[in-house]
């Protein structure tokens, strides 16, 4: 028998008990609890026993987690269908020494981050100024891992922010880009356009509005604009001095982007300090996860979980819950970090999965999720499990009290997702209310919990600099061992190109000046209702 055919024996066997059986142990708890660089992971809520660990362990080191592990930090050329290296923990591990081609790619790296400190300082200092005083406000102008990496970032570490305010426009929607700019002064604003090759159709389109807008009152619109790019022909057309222009490996991908040059707006923010110490955080884990026995790695065991749940207990979807109002744009970086990543239907060698890939990823913090779609996942006949995040500690402490009722809100709800409510309990509350009769039973089952519904949940002391990249790298290596295990390449995305080649073509049709050949009825149709809306 493969330890795959073992797994899904495991989970048949399992599929009618109760999680809160294995409760029976009074060492459950502590046995399924890791910890490393001050997080603390508790999956003792799961349906996983001891006997299930063990084979997803051993499904990890078949697989060759652990090869794969060591390719990947030590520059080969792991992402196979692009013939590149995946180096994004070099940027976060400044000290170190990683060769790729027979070249030392660190020397390069921390000579772009020192540049990047330098243009910081000078901008937090006012030594900065664009052509209308010190700047105030910075704009980032980026799409995909350009924006959802360092807007994340920036409202995750509000309590550090010491630097001019950050903003973000992604959206090729002409409302985002306008009502960003329409509350700020072009003379006292920086822009920055994130977009590697500066041919994103989005980023170049909202940069080329967002040059206009400068242009009002600014002489040299250009002085007030950096780039986030490798190609220094197409910024110094755009007017983008080289000294501006901050570039990066194809060995780093969009998503996993915000530890260097992408992550430009989060270092004005914050600071050269605050931001390194966002990287050790993220090398913390990093070293962890390249150390540590599988027993007690908490990357492997937040992605055997995910696996568990859904390759092999069939539950489709995964909530993201942080209980903190700054990770509140977690969910949606996590959306792309998971399903960009391992969102695919074939595995390495081009040939179909013979398994389901990568689950639906989605969520909002709490407590706002409680009032919202907890309602689905309490008593909905689908199975979600669940991720809960939770502080111990807020950065507000006059507002303790308020964080505590946080935190038991949290607790409560993978409580409730446990244990849930029998007919039985369920029967006797509303017997006590006095009720009878067949309006008892009708009432009691509207009032039943399944229960028996999985969750993880991962505490941290405070949400600091540290603790947040470490929270982050944690998630990009699960995403990695996910992939190893399932045999596909997590670090390539065909499927983003099709609608982007299709939207080019479209845009002539919209304009009225191509008939569109070769497109289908309903899509020419849409278009020529678009045409006559538009007048």
């Amino acid at each position: 028998m493969t330890i795959w055919n073992e797994l899904t024996a495991l989970q048949a066997a399992s599929a009618d008990r109760p999680i809160l059986d294995l409760f029976a142990d009074p060492a459950r708890a502590a046995d399924f609890t890791a910890t490393a660089c001050g997080l603390v992971l508790d999956y003792s809520k799961t349906n996983i026993d001891a006997a299930t660990r063990a084979a997803l362990i051993a499904l990890a080191t078949e697989k060759g987690v652990a090869e794969k592990r060591e390719a990947m930090f030590t520059g080969a050329k792991i992402n196979e269908t692009e013939d590149r290296a995946v180096l994004h923990t070099a940027l976060r591990n400044l000290a170190g020494s990683v060769v790729v081609d027979g070249q030392d790619v660190m020397p390069e790296v921390r000579a772009t981050h020192a540049r990047m400190a330098a243009f910081c300082a000078d901008v937090r200092a006012g030594r900065y100024t664009g052509q209308g005083g010190k700047i105030t406000d910075v704009v980032n102008i980026g799409i995909g891992g350009s924006d959802l990496g360092p807007a994340m970032a920036c409202l995750a570490l509000a309590p550090y922010h010491d630097g001019p305010r950050c903003h973000f426009v992604s959206n090729v929607d002409g409302a985002h880009v306008h009502d960003v700019l329409a509350v700020l002064n072009p003379e006292t604003t920086l822009v920055i356009i994130a977009s590697k090759t500066f041919t994103t159709i989005e980023t170049m389109t909202n940069a080329e509005t967002a040059r206009r807008w400068m242009a009002s009152k600014v002489a040299n619109p250009g002085a007030q604009f950096a780039a986030v790019s490798t190609s220094a022909e197409r910024t110094a057309a755009f007017g983008i001095a080289p000294e501006r222009v901050f570039g990066f490996e194809d060995w780093v991908g969009g998503r996993y982007s915000m530890w260097g040059p992408i992550g430009l707006s989060l270092m004005l923010a914050i600071g050269d300090a605050a931001f390194e110490e966002f990287l050790g955080g993220a090398l913390a884990m990093d070293n962890h996860f390249r150390t540590a026995p599988f027993e007690q790695n908490l990357p492997v065991l937040l992605a055997l979980v995910g696996l568990w749940n859904n390759q092999f207990c069939g539950y489709a979807t995964r909530a993201v819950l942080p209980y903190d109002q700054r990770l509140s744009r977690l969910p949606a970086y996590l959306q792309q970090l998971e399903m960009e990543s391992n969102g695919k239907r074939v595995s390495m060698d081009g040939a179909d999965l013979p398994h389901n890939s990568g689950p639906v990823v989605w969520g909002e913090p709490g407590t706002n999720g409680q009032h919202a779609f907890y309602q689905l996942i309490h008593q909905g006949t689908r199975v979600i499990p669940c991720e809960f995040l939770l502080a111990a500690e807020g950065h507000e402490p006059d507002l303790g009290h308020q964080h505590l009722l946080l935190a038991a809100n949290c607790l409560a709800q993978s409580e409730a997702l446990l244990r849930g409510r029998s007919l039985a309990e369920a029967t006797e509350i509303m017997t006590k209310k006095g009720l009878t009769g067949a309006d008892l039973d009708r009432q009691a089952r509207h009032r039943v919990f399944p229960g028996n519904r999985p969750s993880t949940t991962l505490l941290y002391p405070k949400l600091t600099p540290a603790s947040f990249g470490a929270i982050i790298a944690l998630y990009e290596q699960r995403v990695f061992v996910e992939g190893v295990i399932l045999g596909i390449n997590s670090f390539d995305q065909w499927g983003v190109e099709l609608g982007k080649e299709l939207a080019l073509a479209l845009a002539p049709v919209l304009e009225g000046k191509s008939e569109g050949l070769g497109k289908d009825a309903s899509t020419l149709s849409l278009a020529a209702k678009i045409r006559t809306l538009r007048g």
